[in-house]
């Protein structure tokens, strides 16, 4: 009794799908696309009554999944950065609830949250409550403001 080499093909494709299930994700998606191609080859092979014609198969396809389509794979998996927490604060809108100078701790509003603030360095003068301002950056729990333009 000889290795069918096909089987082994679609076998070692599975065991890739499955680590890469398994482990998370942690290859970016890659083994589970090249094990669908073991997996694809094993299958033409079998088709075909062919050991050689399912390990052809199976290395074009891998092939041209590495040449072309990692890249598209990847791009499509790529999220973009979305800011969170306090770095969506920068760049917002904020009102001035209690003057603040760089000296004295005020308190803004953004969105519906109210925040310590203080002036941003390079900003003159105190900001009086109503004051627009634009968040500058965040340092700690305090918000460093601008007035809006």
């Amino acid at each position: 009794m000889g290795v069918h080499w096909n089987w082994v093909l679609i076998v070692l494709g599975a065991v890739l799908v499955l680590l890469e299930v398994a482990a998370g994700g942690f290859a970016g998606f890659d083994l589970v696309l090249i094990g669908s191609t073991f997996i694809v080859g094993g299958a033409i092979g079998l088709l075909l009554g062919s050991a050689q014609w399912g390990f052809v198969a199976a290395a074009v396809l891998c092939v041209l999944y590495l040449a072309l389509g990692r890249r598209w794979v990847r791009a499509r998996l790529k999220r973009p950065a979305v800011p969170t927490n306090v770095d969506a604060l920068i760049g917002q809108r904020a009102l001035v609830t209690r003057n603040l100078s760089a000296h004295e701790p005020g308190q803004v509003r953004v969105r519906d949250e109210v925040w310590r603030a203080r002036p941003a360095p390079g900003e003159a003068g105190a900001l009086e409550a109503g004051t627009e301002v634009l968040v500058e950056a965040v340092d700690g729990v305090t918000l460093l403001v601008r007035r809006a333009s």
